[in-house]
């Protein structure tokens, strides 16, 4: 998708580790022709995504900063307008799975920490940039839910997800007006570096690639999905 971004300032959250869907969305988007922020909690796994970056000639901005905290989110986006005066795309990957047990066993703390990370994040940050991308005059947002039933053993991440794709349409009704575009990416098992060293599978042919995840969200980001919004995508590979 060459050159549909051109100029275009992307934000992208949850660009931590390498072999993550995070750095491959990042490299398809400065591909695309845009301008990075990129966000991780963890100032050296953020300065090393954003070094390979460079190297493959993208405009880098790195910052570190937890996105369940209001001030930290609303000092990446002060950081991203004072480096680049606009904002055009925002992509929310901040989060993840980190409980896993029976319902019965989740803490409050369990709960409300993978709430947290995963569905107040996207709130917050999308909450922070919508008026940039209404001064822009539109723009995107592409939020991370998840494919298929909700599984067991993971309450607090279901319910999280489960509440993305209704933060998704919500915004996606509010910013139709001013020609903003909110969709989210629901992708299958992914061929990431952290899930094939969890699993340990035999055959990946089944899962889906990350950098298949990273072009749907770049096609979602650009000009050529114009007409779409509040859509969840789903992004299987193989593994319907």
């Amino acid at each position: 998708m060459p050159a549909l971004l051109q100029g275009k300032v992307a934000v992208v959250t949850g660009v931590s580790g390498g072999g993550q869907i995070g750095h491959a969305t990042a490299k398809a988007l400065a591909a695309s022709g845009a301008l990075l922020a990129i966000c991780a909690r963890t100032q050296s796994n953020v300065e090393a995504r954003a070094a390979e970056l460079r190297q493959a000639g993208a405009r880098v901005l790195a910052v570190a900063a937890s996105l369940s905290d209001e001030t930290q989110v609303r000092q990446l986006i002060d950081a991203t307008l004072r480096e680049y005066s606009r904002i055009d795309i925002l992509v929310n990957l901040a989060g993840g799975l980190t409980r896993y047990k029976p319902a019965v066993e989740h803490s409050l703390e369990d709960w409300t920490s993978e709430l947290n990370n995963n569905l107040l994040s996207t709130f917050l940050a999308s909450r922070a940039v919508f008026p940039h991308l209404q001064a822009a005059g539109g723009g995107a947002i592409v939020n991370f839910a998840r494919a298929g039933l909700p599984q067991a053993n993971m309450v607090a991440y279901n319910c999280a997800k489960a509440g993305i794709e209704a933060l998704t349409r919500t915004f996606a009704l509010e910013g139709k007006d001013s020609g903003i575009r909110v969709n989210a990416v629901a992708p299958g098992l992914v061929d990431t570096a952290s899930n094939i060293a969890a699993m340990k599978p035999q055959d990946l042919k089944r899962w889906a690639k990350r950098e298949d995840i990273a072009e749907t969200v770049a096609f979602l980001a650009s000009p050529a999905a114009a007409g779409i919004t509040g859509q969840v995508i789903a992004v299987t590979g193989w593994g319907l």
